[in-house]
């Protein structure tokens, strides 16, 4: 069962087409964003729990054929990256259930949930979604590893990735995996980042291609060291309502030898870093979503977001 926080509405305003909901209290823990599009996203659904403590057991349980909620107990130690089947439900019991060594690959399916999990020194990305839908990335706690924490790319969509917590890691979240891949990846690629905490992380929060609308808001970048968000070639990012604090290059377009997309950015609240770059237009977000007020993000993310807090 996925807990949900109740949240007061103060006031109802139209935002980008679509209602947005400004929150006297924090944004509900429930599934909000693309996922919601597409059919939405229940993974496991109903399926009675199976508790994994192994390597072998956890891995005979997410590539069953059958719907599944699978439940990580302690350390698991992959060898290699795992392929998750669809209608999956992974879920950490308690605070310290923990993936490391490789991570998570989420190719050719749709409808899975990932949350509550500590990802930790995993050698190649600790989440990656290829050719997939309806994925819903709830909750983690990402630190310390190779390449990408949550990397989205070759035609997957409808993804949401809310409440996890990224730290001592660089390279955080790659929408789109090349300039080249257009004929894939233009109409999908749409993600939401919403109430993620990105702790003195590097770069990529996320790094955008082809995907229009993105939508990022709600998260709170705490001293980001080398920029938060990159809208690149072809892609529309609408960066809305978070928190940047001791982060000099909050956002901008253009990344690399990647050509600059559009990026509008409104609503979002600076202490002790830049103004960010920003222009064209982003197309109109089809799903109401809570909006916390951008000044109460840090304290609601902190509060709220990782392993453990949902």
């Amino acid at each position: 069962m996925i807990p949900k926080r109740a949240a007061l509405i103060s006031a109802v305003a139209l935002v980008a087409g679509v209602v947005a909901v400004p929150q006297a209290v924090a944004a509900p823990f429930g599934l909000v964003g693309w996922a919601t599009q597409g059919g939405g996203t229940n993974g496991g659904g109903s399926a009675a729990p199976v508790t994994v403590t192994t390597a072998s057991a956890f891995a005979a349980a997410v590539q069953s054929s059958s719907p599944a909620v699978v439940r990580v107990s302690g350390t698991i130690s992959l060898s290699s990256m795992t392929r998750i089947a669809s209608n999956k439900t992974i879920e950490g019991v308690g605070s310290t259930a923990t993936i490391t060594g490789q991570g998570l690959n989420i190719s050719n399916v749709s409808n899975v949930i990932v949350r509550n999990l500590n990802f930790r020194n995993w050698g190649d990305d600790a989440i990656n979604v290829q050719y997939s839908s309806r994925v819903w990335v709830d909750h983690n706690s990402f630190s310390s590893g190779y390449d990408g924490a949550v990397d989205v790319k070759r035609a997957s969509d409808y993804v949401t990735v809310s409440w996890n917590k990224f730290s001592s890691h660089d390279k955080t979240m790659l929408l789109g995996h090349s300039d080249g891949n257009g004929s894939e990846d233009r109409g999908k690629l749409r993600v939401t980042y919403h109430h993620n905490w990105f702790a003195g992380t590097k770069q990529r929060h996320p790094r955008v291609r082809f995907g229009n609308p993105v939508h990022v808001y709600n998260n709170y970048y705490g001293g980001v060291v080398d920029y938060g968000v990159a809208s690149t070639v072809e892609a529309g990012v609408l960066v809305e309502g978070n928190y940047f604090e001791n982060t000099e290059d909050p956002f901008h377009r253009g990344e690399g030898s990647s050509p600059g997309g559009s990026l509008v950015a409104r609503n979002n609240h600076f202490v002790n870093s830049g103004s960010g770059d920003q222009g064209g237009s982003v197309k109109s977000i089809p799903y109401s979503y809570p909006l916390d007020g951008a000044s109460s993000v840090k304290s609601v993310v902190t509060a709220g977001a990782g392993a453990g807090r949902g």
